[in-house]
Parts: C-alpha cells; sequence; structure tokens
C-alpha cells in the first residue's frame, strides 16, 4: 500500500467520553494510533473545521500528513472532511478515512478506493459532501466473533474489552506499518 499518497487522514468516531473506546470509534483510536506512532503534535480542535487536528511528517519523506478526528459524531463526519479538504486543498484522491466496519471480521483491516458507503453513515456523508466516493478507506473490523450477524445498534456502541484493544493495537501497528 505504500503507493498511496495521503494529504489527509481523517479517524471517524463520535465526540464525547461516553463512545470512548466502542466499537464506532475504531477510527479514532486507529488516529490515536498513528500520532503516537509518528510522534505528532497533540490534537487541537480547531472550531472553523469542527476537528480535533495534528499535523505529522514522515521520516526521510517529503509526506506531510494532515491528521483529523471529526467532531461532527459519526453521521455527519462529511461536513468535517469537506471542510478540511476545502481549506487545506487536499483533492478527495488523497484523502484516507479510517473507520468500523462490521461486515469485516473483528482484528482484520481492508484498504478500498472509490467503494460505496456500503451503509456506512460516516461514509455516506463524506460521499455526499465531497460529491465523489474517490477516496481512500481503512476499514477497520468489528464484526463480533463467528460472524454472527447482529443488528449495528447492538454492536457499534459496545466498548472494546482490554483484551480486544491489545489486539487492535497490534493490528494498527501492523496497518501503519504498511500504509508508511
Amino acid at each position: 500500500m505504500n503507493e498511496i499518497n495521503i494529504g489527509l487522514a481523517a479517524g471517524l468516531g463520535n465526540p464525547g467520553e461516553e463512545y470512548k473506546n466502542t466499537r464506532h470509534n475504531a477510527g479514532f483510536l486507529f488516529a490515536d494510533a498513528l500520532a503516537e506512532k509518528f510522534g505528532a503534535p497533540e490534537f487541537a480542535y480547531d472550531k472553523k473545521l469542527k476537528s480535533e487536528i495534528s499535523e505529522f511528517k514522515i521520516k526521510n519523506s517529503k509526506l506531510k500528513i494532515l491528521l483529523a478526528k471529526p467532531q461532527t459524531f459519526m453521521n455527519k463526519s462529511g461536513e468535517a472532511v469537506a471542510a478540511l479538504a476545502k481549506f487545506y486543498k487536499i483533492k478527495p484522491e488523497k484523502i484516507l478515512v479510517i473507520h468500523d466496519d462490521i461486515d469485516i471480521p473483528f482484528g482484520d483491516l481492508k484498504f478500498s478506493f472509490g467503494r460505496s458507503s456500503a451503509g456506512h453513515k460516516g461514509v455516506e456523508s463524506i460521499i455526499k459532501s465531497l460529491k465523489t466516493k474517490n477516496f481512500w478507506r481503512l476499514r477497520i473490523g468489528i464484526q463480533p466473533p463467528g460472524g454472527k450477524r447482529t443488528p449495528a445498534d447492538k454492536i457499534i456502541l459496545k466498548k472494546f474489552s482490554p483484551a480486544e484493544m491489545r489486539i487492535l493495537q497490534k493490528v494498527f501497528a501492523a496497518a501503519v506499518s504498511e500504509l508508511f
């Protein structure tokens, strides 16, 4: 995946302490792991851009990454991502959206480009706001063990267990190495 030249990496989730470490906030968790890995400055809230933002440069590279955690709630993520893209003049093809995906087994990740939202409301909002689906996505699997079909609302707001958090940290570390 090293050929992806990203300008903006947006980890999706819901703001607020009550949503911390929930499955729907897998994008926020990945953004935090990315910031930690590259020693990015602490996230700072930008009211106009409706996001917590940090920025870092990849060592031995000219690649600079704007890292964002939209603070608009999941279903309105497009408002923040579009504002960031417009303000920083970042084309959709240079955007990576990181989000949970109930159709992927827990612990698995999938990269995709130019795909439909598959019912993910945050991604739907981004497609609508950017007026295109031509952006990168890192989909983080949150499907329950055994692939058991469970309604999304019964899963997405459930918190990760400490054991699941340890697994995620390993999965995220591998994904960061692949990306950068």
